[in-house]
């Protein structure tokens, strides 16, 4: 369609230059190993934690609810769209997150979406580490707060924001608890400290500490003994959770003010029945199984100590997820590429979603994993890094 060449050269350049990449689409169920291509392969590239996403507990909950409840809800939660499972859920999730109240959106986008750009004006001030999810920073693009953007991870630059900031009516530091790309937790216990110095709110995104850190999962405030201290925590249920959407846990007046002002809670359709009880089915499966969380953990040792002895660059991760850094953009999609050759699905992440020269093949390991197929996958990884050069041959 005329009008769009603009769009097609960009799209030229981008395969031109080696970084156009293609939706990979998976036959299978979200496994330790998936079918691509008719292809069985290491999966290393799924959010899916604790191997949820097909455990025949989250399987018969939503197939039951479907049942009982039907296909979808018709509505959005303000009109006719609140069933009394999105209720229950929210209640039992309040309770394992020791917060006074939850607020379950479509995805943990919107959820960082509704929190900013609701509950600050101009008379306020965000103040955001500088590697924070796209989520967080187009969640501050909505709001009409002044906002300031601290080093990364930097306790000094967080607190010059801080010092600078005096003059609003309310400080909003905003962190990530696990910060997606590099797999490096937020030093939280610092961040509260200077937060509190300064009378500072504090809002914690914990999509990748979800059902990961913390007792049975329940994230990086748990996992520090903050629980009471910090204001506003977001989660995602479409990662460790293993089904889809995204809360806010935080107080009651909070989770009123969202019902009423929170734009993506206000005109989206409620979740469907199945998502609804298949999550509050993963909130049990925490609790009775945590046994889960610390096969993830043995997993995630035995990978990270393979690519370090074979002289991969995985930066500082602290967590499941683990990067293979290259640096060259056009190298570590031939990785990704020649990876897949060898059996193993792991993703090439280059600008924008990282800076520029810190391209890598991001991986995540998951409880479903056996030694067997880590093993295989660092072999994979040996032969690929060797033939490109990445690590000696």
């Amino acid at each position: 369609m005329k009008g769009f060449e603009y769009l097609e050269q960009e799209l030229q350049e981008m395969k031109e230059g080696g970084l156009f990449r293609s939706l990979v689409p998976l036959q299978s169920d979200q496994g330790a190993k998936v079918v691509i291509n008719g292809k069985e392969v290491i999966q290393l590239s799924s959010n899916n934690y604790l191997g949820l996403t097909n455990h025949p507990r989250m399987k018969k909950a939503a197939i039951q609810a479907v049942e009982t409840y039907g296909a979808g809800t018709g509505s959005v939660r303000t009109i006719a769209g609140t069933f009394d499972m999105h209720q229950e859920f929210e209640r039992k999730l309040a309770e394992f997150k020791h917060t006074e109240a939850t607020l379950v959106l479509q995805s943990g986008f919107t959820a960082n979406q509704a929190i900013l750009s609701s509950i600050l004006t101009k008379e306020d001030v965000v103040i955001s580490d500088e590697l924070n999810h796209a989520s967080i920073i187009d969640g501050i693009r909505l709001t009409k707060a002044d906002r300031k953007i601290y080093k990364h991870v930097n306790m000094e630059s967080l607190e010059d924001a801080l010092k600078d900031s005096r003059d609003f009516r309310k400080r909003l530091v905003v962190t990530d608890g696990v910060f997606s790309m590099d797999g490096n937790i937020a030093p939280l216990p610092q961040i509260v400290e200077l937060a509190e110095k300064y009378d500072a709110l504090i809002m914690v995104d914990d999509a990748h500490a979800s059902g990961v850190l913390g007792r049975n999962g329940r994230g990086t405030v748990d996992h520090f003994d903050l629980n009471g201290r910090v204001h506003i925590q977001v989660g995602t249920l479409s990662k460790a959770i293993g089904v889809l959407g995204g809360y806010v846990a935080s107080s009651q007046a909070v989770r009123d003010y969202l019902i009423h002002k929170g734009r993506p809670f206000l005109f989206s359709t409620s979740h469907p029945p199945a998502v609804t009880a298949a999550c509050s089915e993963a909130i049990d499966m925490l609790l009775d199984e945590p046994e889960r969380i610390e096969r993830l953990w043995d997993n995630t040792e035995f990978f990270k100590d393979g690519l370090h002895a074979l002289g991969f660059d995985t930066g500082k991760s602290d967590t499941p997820i683990t990067p293979v850094i290259v640096g060259d953009e056009v190298k570590a999609h031939q990785l990704s590429d020649k990876l897949l050759t060898y059996g193993v699905f792991a993703q090439g992440i280059a600008f924008p979603t990282v800076a520029k020269g810190l391209a890598r093949v991001r991986t995540i390991v998951t409880a479903d994993h056996t030694r067997e197929l880590l093993q295989e996958a660092l072999d994979a990884f040996e032969k690929a890094g060797k033939e490109l050069g990445i690590i000696k041959g």
